[in-house]
């Protein structure tokens, strides 16, 4: 507000009045006025605002991945001021921190629940689900997030990583637009993880035209069709054995879901098709090749 208070006293308006109008103390204006923001202040406070969106979009990252993630963002600085930035801030990983009592309350939605538990499509890439799943390995956790096209129950497209991040819903749903084609108006119910609320994913849904959707907190049954996928996973694949290494882990599900999903399992839903023979079936030959 000080810029403001100077700018009306340049045009002829008392500071004292201004002050006593915006309820602003003037002995804190005149010191501003005295010595204002300087050049370092600025190029800090463009610092934290770029720490910070990386934190809100990744809240597992700790101060040096946030530092990677500012210095892509074209902000120069060591890591002892990137340290002191997010200390000053409390912006640490949510698993390095202690949390209160009940952990971490779940965000707002983003999006309102446009699905309310309805599960089906008049046509393709009018509906996709999506979700996040986690496996244990000899080397740590792998993470997969798959996107569940519901006309026909085909995974349209899917990301592995070790570290569940926004860019990994990110790239699943690039995947899935490359795969795809034609998706705008499309609507993509998750839940409210916070890579799906994050603003990269929100800003990759408006680029591709599509419309976003989010279940309540807690409620399973809003996603109830992409759990379904999870758990048929989870049985013929994750739990079937001990993983000693996330490449071996990653290559089962990929050869899981486009050999024996996609091509092999036969289900009810679809008039005992696979996805694949259902799709070829019912879509028209001007868009079989997506």
């Amino acid at each position: 507000m000080y810029p403001l208070v100077r700018e009306l006293a340049a045009d002829g308006i008392p500071v004292a009045v201004t002050c006593r109008v915006l309820k602003l103390a003037r002995q804190p204006y005149y010191r501003w006025l005295a010595a204002p923001v300087t050049a370092s202040d600025r190029a800090e406070a463009h610092l934290a605002n770029v720490l910070f969106d990386a934190h809100r979009d990744d809240p597992e990252f700790g101060y040096r991945y946030l530092a990677d993630e500012a210095r892509d963002a074209g902000q120069q600085a060591c890591d002892r001021t990137m340290w002191r930035v997010c200390s000053a801030n409390g912006w640490w990983s949510a698993f390095g921190k202690k949390r209160g009592k009940n952990g971490k309350k779940p965000g707002p939605p983003v999006h309102d629940d446009l699905v309310q538990r309805v599960f089906t499509a008049p046509d393709r890439n009018r509906l996709w689900l999506s979700d996040i799943t986690e496996h244990w390995t000899g080397e740590g956790k792998l993470y997969l997030c798959a996107i569940k096209d519901v006309y026909s129950n085909r995974i349209v497209g899917y990301s592995i990583s070790d570290r569940m991040t926004s860019r990994l819903a990110v790239d699943a749903l690039a995947n899935a637009v490359a795969r795809r084609g034609q998706v705008a108006g499309c609507i993509l119910h998750t839940d409210r993880g916070s890579q799906f609320r994050s603003r990269r994913f929100v800003r990759a849904l408006h680029r591709h035209g599509m419309v976003g959707s989010m279940g309540k907190v807690g409620a399973a049954g809003d996603n109830a069709a992409m759990e379904s996928f999870f758990a048929l996973l989870q049985k013929n694949v994750l739990n079937r054995r001990a993983w000693d290494s996330r490449q071996q882990l990653r290559i089962a599900i990929v050869t899981w879901i486009e050999r024996t999903y996609h091509r092999r399992r036969r289900q009810d839903a679809l008039g005992r098709l696979t996805p694949i023979e259902f799709e070829t079936i019912m879509t028209k030959p001007a868009t079989q090749a997506a």
